[in-house]
């Protein structure tokens, strides 16, 4: 862990509460680190100053001012134009180019087509090259999820920067899980909602009862399977259902100036891609997957990142400790699956061999809703949703289910990006 803190602080010039908070999970942290480390720093197609701009143009579509600051300095520290930074009107055509697919990707990434593509490769003036391309895709989806952590986590500032360790709340979260790992709070403390009224024994029936769901699915599927039909049909009914799971607390979120200024279309959001009577065609895995298409067109294009990203998504889906809450060897891997499963079908995106049956058994309410606010409206995430959900379950697991959304949510962007860039190629 020391070795980790020190290459992270070596990196960056600084230990952020991004790290901090990470370091839970330090397999992770690791790769996450190294991958961050190559995609800013390392030889490849952009500049150094238009790696931090895009940054801050994609944490700024979901208003966490934590990362747009961290990067303004970035973007400074490496010889940036602080004019860029009045608003994105000031900065290059080429980049202002950037902002619909930052749009889109963020909020709808179903609604990405080769159009969006060719419109950003095929410019008169300004145009980007396929691998510069690539670079910017990876980042976006970099720091969209990044944002999701950022206030699924309810990361606030550090202490030296405007909003860390003031009255005032930084963020719309205003909790801070770095205060635990520094140890400014008990457990006891953060595991009992505001009411007061979570009794422990509700708390311990609610993790028996997830044990003993997994126990029985599992013995379920040892002794039948659900046809290809009716696995179809569960999809449906799963993404139908997805839509109709949104918070109390969903009220819109007006965006700062100072955050705003960095994008344009504020009005623009997420929308669930059924409403309004659009039909999004299901996104196959097996017609176009992360393993067999877009590993390797990344890493055609932007050599060893395909590579790095690659080994995240692995480390994050497979990462377990065998326990749940107070227990040992507990084979997690169902709970996992459905997690991430949930996610893609939250964006359209189906699994033909996975029966989606299991996620209302394994996924309650306020945990479903605490991973569609984190996933695709992070800046509403609040500290009750993140209390209510598995509310024995340690901290840390709980930071391990965000580092499943936000590798989660990276993939589902990346497919339709990339996807779309090979339609464009094809």
């Amino acid at each position: 862990m020391h070795t980790l803190f020190t290459d992270s602080f070596a990196a960056l010039g600084r230990l952020d509460n991004i790290t901090l908070v990470m370091v839970f999970h330090p397999q992770y942290l690791e790769s996450f680190l190294k991958t961050q480390h190559y995609l800013l720093q390392m030889d490849g197609p952009l500049p150094l100053h238009y790696r931090h701009y895009i940054g801050i143009m994609a944490a700024a579509r979901h208003q966490c001012s934590y990362l747009v600051n961290l990067h303004v300095n970035d973007f400074l520290h490496v010889g940036g134009d602080p004019k860029w930074l009045n608003g994105l009107e000031n900065a290059p055509p080429k980049l202002q180019n950037l902002g619909e697919l930052n749009k889109v990707l963020a909020h709808r990434p179903w609604l990405i087509t080769k159009e969006h593509i060719e419109q950003l490769l095929k410019a008169e003036a300004h145009s980007w090259s396929l691998a510069e391309l690539v670079h910017a895709v990876v980042l976006l989806t970099h720091y969209h999820s990044l944002a999701s952590f950022t206030f699924g986590c309810g990361i606030s500032p550090e202490i030296h920067c405007d909003g860390g360790h003031t009255f005032r709340p930084p963020s719309v979260s205003n909790y801070c899980i770095c205060d635990i790992t520094n140890g400014n709070h008990s457990m006891e403390e953060m595991h009992v909602n505001p009411a007061g009224s979570v009794s422990i024994t509700d708390s311990f029936c609610e993790v028996e009862a997830l044990m003993e769901k997994m126990k029985q699915l599992q013995e379920c599927r040892d002794e039948e399977e659900a046809s290809q039909e009716e696995m179809a049909s569960r999809f449906e009914i799963e993404k139908r259902e997805s839509m109709f799971v949104f918070s109390s607390d969903d009220e819109e979120v007006a965006p700062a100036r100072d955050v705003s200024r960095h994008f344009e279309d504020t009005s623009y959001g997420y929308k669930d891609f059924s409403r309004h009577g659009l039909h999004v065609p299901t996104f196959r895995v097996q017609d176009y997957c992360w393993e067999d298409h877009g590993y390797s067109l990344v890493n055609r294009l932007y050599p060893d990142v395909g590579q790095l990203i690659d080994e995240k998504f692995h480390i994050a889906y497979n990462l377990t400790y065998n326990t749940m809450a107070m227990h040992k060897d507990v084979d997690t891997s169902m709970l996992r699956r459905a997690i991430w499963n949930y996610i893609h079908c939250m964006f359209g995106i189906r699994y033909d061999d996975y029966d989606y049956g299991e996620i209302n058994q394994l996924l309650d309410r306020s945990f479903k809703v605490y991973i569609k606010t984190v996933v695709c409206t992070p800046e509403k995430a609040t500290k009750r949703m993140y209390d209510s959900f598995w509310r024995q379950f340690k901290h840390s697991e709980k930071v391990h289910v965000n580092l499943l959304l936000i590798e989660a949510r990276m993939q589902a962007e990346l497919l339709y990006a990339l996807r779309a860039i090979t339609r464009y190629m094809t």
